[in-house]
């Protein structure tokens, strides 16, 4: 029988929570794609394994007896991975200044948990590095558009703060009200910046734009006082810059982080990844 493992974790886990939308959570997959799974095997084994109704899912006699040596076979594969999980590294893409303490401790508990290791890759575009494959996890902020067979997943919010140079006049004024920015000319990073012209409606947008190609680069273009920059407040704390001052944002909407992954990556490691990453910090 063509029986495969993703046959036996989705059994197992619709079985543990009696839930397909549960158990489709912990496997992300969907649940359509979840039930097309446990409809193979039972079509593999030509025996009905669970019971279904609208309000809840029950194991049948067959199911309840199938379901020991299910976790059988997991366990003793889990075992035999465990053997060799140190040797094994989970890439993570980023772009600047990874958001802390989540990076830290996020990274601790997940290779404490599962024994691999967390490799952090520095990249102007972690997306495009997700496409080709370089690493296996990006973490982005802003409102991005995720590639094709990817998915993404909300991990929080954070606040925004203006920067400029030592020598602008924005340095001399207690705030900036997030509706003057228009007022001021603005430095992008647009490959991996959190705001640009796109933050704001068509009429309401700075009239002047200067444009930058990564985060260093926009760095030292507000610091020379070619423009303002907006960055999350996470900058201030961890940017040593002589030349740049940050000033309280008033109004500001919140700047979104997601962590984005191929569907078809390292499911279990991924899957693993992201319940450390919800863990409150």
């Amino acid at each position: 029988m063509d029986v495969e493992l993703r046959h036996l974790r989705a059994f197992t886990s619709v079985a543990r929570h009696r839930s397909f939308s549960r158990a489709a959570e912990e496997l992300l997959i969907t649940q359509p794609a979840l039930s097309r799974t446990i409809a193979q095997l039972e079509g593999k084994l030509s025996v009905r394994l669970l019971d279904r109704s609208s309000r809840h899912v029950e194991l049948t006699d067959t199911g309840t007896e199938f379901l020991v040596h299910a976790e059988r076979v997991l366990a003793a594969l889990d075992e035999a991975l465990a053997v060799v999980s140190h040797r094994v590294t989970l890439r993570l893409g980023f772009s600047w200044l990874l958001p802390d303490p989540w990076a830290q401790q996020t990274i601790s508990r997940f290779e404490e948990i599962t024994g691999a290791s967390v490799a952090l890759t520095r990249t102007d575009d972690p997306l495009q590095a997700l496409r080709q494959h370089t690493v296996d996890i990006a973490l982005v902020r802003g409102d991005v558009d995720v590639p094709k067979g990817a998915r993404i997943v909300r991990l929080d919010d954070e606040p925004r703060i203006a920067v400029c140079s030592e020598h602008c006049a924005l340095a001399r004024l207690g705030h900036l009200d997030w509706s003057d920015v228009q007022h001021w000319p603005l430095v992008v990073n647009t490959v991996s910046g959190t705001t640009g012209p796109w933050s704001w409606p068509t009429d309401r947008r700075p009239a002047q734009i200067i444009e930058t190609a990564n985060y260093d680069e926009w760095l030292e273009t507000v610091a020379a006082n070619r423009g303002i920059g907006i960055v999350p407040e996470v900058a201030q704390r961890r940017t040593q810059h002589p030349a740049l001052r940050f000033v309280p944002l008033i109004d500001a909407p919140l700047s979104p982080v997601s962590l984005v992954y191929l569907a078809d990556a390292q499911r279990t490691l991924i899957r693993r990844f992201l319940d450390a990453a919800a863990q409150p910090t």
